[in-house]
């Protein structure tokens, strides 16, 4: 109950004018419903048994008024109903991936993409048939119900009790049925996330797919999962298959004990044929609603297990956010300090007692073997994650004392893994700017050594690059993801090895455009290739998440220590790859 008032919220912004009036127009079509008994015995009793030619003459005319009427109700009804659901869909999956977007970047290794998907997809649309249709549902039936029950009573008392005792009997087994569809419906939706996620991995993956020959164990894999979402919807299919054919056993015996005990009271004489009429009349339109009743419960049941779904995402609390009293960040000029930093994922740690300042203007490379932690220290400049202990500061002030969004427009970020959106290259380089004119967009991309192969694609800065960059070499999309960089002109700089698993040639013409991206700015490179950084002011080494050492190339070599270790072995690894090249 508590989910569905909290669903109820999202209908409120509609509930004047358009749900109000829908809500009249349901009223208004279900008063109506009591008229048409009254309808059926005027015809029986004074057209058929007395043959009353004035009624013949206009009655007609008033049953082809009624259900005019009632079709122009049942249109308003219709139409408001769909137009507030479709409303409240496009509320709910816009309040859903602004949540999901303020979430921190630890959220979504815990969720895997097609999961999300499906809840702002599939989740959604169960959550829009219990809000709109089932409220809808439940005043226009209920009204209907009402009107024909007070119109049965006002008939014939004795009828309407024998008819209404089978009502009482059908609310236990019905209410038992919705409980288990909710519960199928709630496994169904994550059998369909699963399958969602299986879909986007094999789609995205294709090329390794294809690679592998593996298209058939994903044709399996996929097929088996299909199996297992068509199962749990089987059952929830089935029980609630059985609520409509139990409701009409239990509405025959009522029937049935109407049609002998008023039958045999017409025979007798002690009612007309038009009142029995009016009454049987009355008695099966009044099923239609009640019916109608029972599978809104399930309706219900389908949407409070979508909507549970929903609030488990929208109820997660942004790791990162901004302080009550965070306030924008002063522009960068001096200094970005680490003081006694600490970090884990969880219980694992990562980072310890990192001590460090990067001073405006300067180079610092961080180097160490994979998964010492580098990265890791890098995104917490930006508060991609919050520091365990200690503290960073931008010029004195700590990051946590500042607005996310005014911190984050200080630094830009060239990563090894570049994104680009499936937009064109004109979106992609300004993405996170559009206010940049076409000049500045061009300039960008000629300082990022991206202009030429740019005006060379069929549509120059219009052509859309694909999923992810797809139409693009990998030496291309570095370099349109530094000019995004430098159009967004950010003075603090973190390049995370983005110059790996590039050829030569894509390399130099990256390594050009990262030292453009690098003039007057203060920046903080992840080193792939040591000989890369050879330009670095200062070279910071780490070893099990700790700095152990820091200086100069020069500097570092002399020492004869870590960095010269790992330098050694660079060296070695690449006489090994040259000498292979010479003999091939």
């Amino acid at each position: 109950m508590t989910i569905y008032l909290r669903l109820l919220k999202f209908l409120r912004p509609y509930v004047w004018p358009y749900f109000t009036m829908a809500m009249i127009c349901m009223a208004g079509y279900s008063a109506t419903s009591g008229a048409v008994p009254y309808l059926a015995q005027t015809v029986f009793d004074d057209v058929f048994v007395r043959k009353d030619q004035a009624v013949l003459s206009y009655i007609p005319f008033v049953i082809i008024g009624i259900f005019a009427v009632r079709g122009l109700l049942n249109f308003g009804q219709s139409y408001l109903t769909d137009y507030v659901g479709l409303r409240i869909i496009n509320d709910v999956r816009s309040a859903l991936n602004s949540h999901i977007q303020s979430l921190s970047l630890a959220f979504f290794p815990r969720h895997p993409t097609g999961t999300l998907i499906s809840r702002v997809t599939n989740d959604v649309a169960l959550v829009r048939s219990a809000l709109t249709d089932s409220v809808a549902s439940l005043i226009r039936d209920s009204t209907s119900l009402l009107v024909l029950i007070v119109v049965a009573f006002l008939k014939d008392w004795v009828l309407a009790t024998i008819a209404f005792v089978v009502f009482p009997a059908s609310v236990l087994p019905v209410s038992r049925m919705s409980r288990k569809i909710k519960r199928f419906t709630k496994r169904g939706q994550v059998a369909k996330g699963n399958l969602t996620n299986l879909l986007q991995e094999s789609i995205q993956g294709n090329r390794i797919v294809k690679a592998f020959g593996m298209e058939e164990y994903e044709i399996k894999r996929f097929e088996e999962e299909n199996r297992r979402v068509f199962k749990q919807s089987i059952r929830g299919c089935r029980t609630q298959a059985v609520v409509a054919p139990a409701m009409e056993l239990l509405a025959s015996f009522a029937i049935g004990s109407v049609v002998w005990y008023g039958g045999s009271s017409v025979i007798q004489g002690g009612r007309t044929p038009g009142e029995f009429m009016a009454f049987m009349t009355a008695m099966f339109l009044m099923y239609q609603p009640f019916k109608h009743l029972t599978r809104t419960f399930t309706t219900i049941q389908q949407g409070v297990a979508g909507a549970e779904r929903i609030f488990e995402i929208m109820d997660i609390e942004p790791e990162i956010k901004d302080q009550p009293a965070a306030r924008p960040a002063p522009p960068f000029s001096r200094l970005v300090e680490f003081h006694d930093v600490g970090f884990g994922y969880g219980r694992k740690p990562v980072l310890q007692d990192i001590n460090l300042t990067i001073r405006a203007g300067e180079m610092v490379a961080l180097v160490g073997v994979s998964g010492v932690g580098k990265s890791t220290l890098a995104d917490l400049i930006p508060r991609f994650y919050d520091v365990s202990s200690g503290k960073i500061t931008i010029d004195g002030v700590d990051i946590r004392e500042v607005t996310v969004e005014s911190l984050r427009s200080q630094i830009g970020i060239v990563s090894q893994h570049t994104f680009l959106f499936n937009d064109t290259v004109k979106n992609n380089i300004a993405y996170g700017d559009h206010s940049k004119d076409m000049d500045h967009i061009v300039a960008a991309a000629k300082a990022a050594h991206a202009h030429d192969f740019i005006i060379g694609m069929p549509q120059g800065y219009d052509t859309v690059v694909g999923e992810m960059g797809v139409k693009l070499s990998g030496g291309q999309r570095q370099r349109l993801a530094i000019a995004r960089a430098l159009l967004k002109d950010a003075p603090i700089l973190i390049l995370d090895e983005a110059t790996s698993s590039l050829d030569t040639d894509s390399e130099r013409l990256v390594q050009e455009a990262l030292e453009n991206l690098m003039v007057r700015r203060t920046t903080l490179v992840i080193a792939h290739r040591l000989s890369t950084i050879r330009k670095a002011t200062r070279i910071v080494v780490l070893v099990d998440g700790s700095i152990v050492e820091q200086g100069t190339h020069e500097e570092l070599l002399g020492r004869e220590s870590e960095y010269n270790r790992l330098y050694t072995l660079q060296l070695l690894e690449d006489a090994r790859t040259s000498h292979g090249k010479t003999l091939h």
